[in-house]
């Protein structure tokens, strides 16, 4: 039996080489599309480009599409907000317009929600940035510090404010991909992933507190969680296990901290007792490297929908605990993955963290 295609947009990027690298070994054979050449790109063109997409699906015939493709935070003070619209919005209904295009049956002229279609699922990465204004707390004063904010996906209730055009953009590409996924009838999955690539605060000042491994406990996941997320979606959406063909998951690496007031209001004031609390021997492990702990988190990201059996089924490796012991133990605590992928560029002239044109280890 021949391996499923998946057509990876941005291949280029962080996700898209980590799904191009990890896909083979996984069972699927991935095409990759992206407007920088790369080794893992196979077809050098954009998804804006109506005539370049239909082509891709004409010659491979993907089975699932996962549009990692977009204009996202490095790219906000470089770009313009139609950029951003162009790429993330017009992009994405051109993609979803090529996955479902399909010939009708011999019988009729016109396409029809029942028509067969090559594409099984469609997995659109999104990010926790489009939860917008609902990752600060609403209740902070001079006087009394804010309780960190516990983030699932109930929290997209309440039509939350965009805090810039990334988070707009997105949550309108969403909006585009559940709306087309029930016209059509194709499997639409969402995943709104923390953070797995270099940030703007990831410099080496914060570096010495050992930014990325306390993510872990709250706002970060290893892109190969990332990858294995991607799959379960694949899988759940391609065999009809999402509920109505559409569903939408925080992906982000399990949290050991509680969401009850008590705990989110101590992780606002003073977060270096709680993480003590949730993982014995932690300070010791970050006191013997000269770690310091952050005073204070403002959010956490609830990504147990995801982990559920009768949802996506995923069950994430890296998690904050493990990479305190794996520290400990003076090993490697990310994934091998996201040492082969590196620290990709994002513009031709270096400015800072996001933009180191050629890829280094992070």
């Amino acid at each position: 039996m021949s391996k499923p295609t998946v057509l990876v947009t941005g291949s280029a990027g962080h996700l898209g080489t980590a799904l191009m690298l990890a896909l083979p070994d996984l069972g699927y054979n991935p095409v990759g599309i992206d407007i920088k050449p790369s080794p893992t790109t196979t077809c050098l063109g954009s998804i804006t480009d109506t005539s370049f997409l239909p082509s891709v699906f004409d010659a491979h015939k993907p089975d699932h599409v996962i549009h990692a493709a977009t204009l996202h935070k490095p790219h906000v003070e470089s770009h313009s907000k139609n950029d951003f619209i162009q790429t993330n919005i017009a992009g994405t209904l051109a993609l979803l317009e090529a996955a479902t295009a399909a010939a009708p049956p011999p019988s009729s002229t016109t396409p029809t929600a029942t028509t067969s279609r090559t594409v099984k699922s469609f997995i659109f990465i999104s990010t926790t940035s489009a939860f917008g204004s609902a990752l600060s707390s609403s209740s902070s004063s001079s006087s009394s510090p804010a309780p960190a904010v516990w983030i699932d996906e109930s929290s997209v209730r309440g039509a939350p404010a965009p805090k810039n055009i990334y988070g707009a953009t997105k949550t309108a590409a969403e909006d585009l991909c559940r709306l087309v996924g029930a016209q059509t009838g194709m499997p639409v999955v969402v995943l709104r992933t923390s953070r797995f690539f270099p940030e703007e605060d990831d410099d080496e000042a914060r570096r010495r507190e050992n930014l990325k491994v306390l993510e872990l406990a709250y706002r970060r996941v290893d892109v190969a969680d990332v990858v294995a997320a991607c799959v379960c979606a694949m899988r759940r959406a391609g065999d009809g296990g999402i509920a109505g063909g559409w569903g939408r998951y925080v992906i982000s690496a399990p949290t050991p901290f509680g969401g009850d007031g008590e705990t989110l209001g101590r992780l606002g004031r003073d977060a270096k007792d709680v993480f003590r609390e949730v993982v014995p021997g932690v300070e010791g492990v970050f006191e013997g490297r000269g770690w310091r702990f952050l005073g204070k988190i403002d959010r956490v990201y609830d990504s147990r929908l995801a982990m559920r059996e009768e949802e996506l089924g995923w069950k994430p490796v890296y998690t904050f605990e493990r990479a305190v012991a794996m520290v400990e133990r003076g090993e490697e605590w990310r994934s091998e993955l996201s040492l082969k992928v590196g620290r990709l560029g994002y513009h031709d002239v270096p400015t800072g963290v996001y933009t180191t044109k050629e890829k280094v280890a992070t």
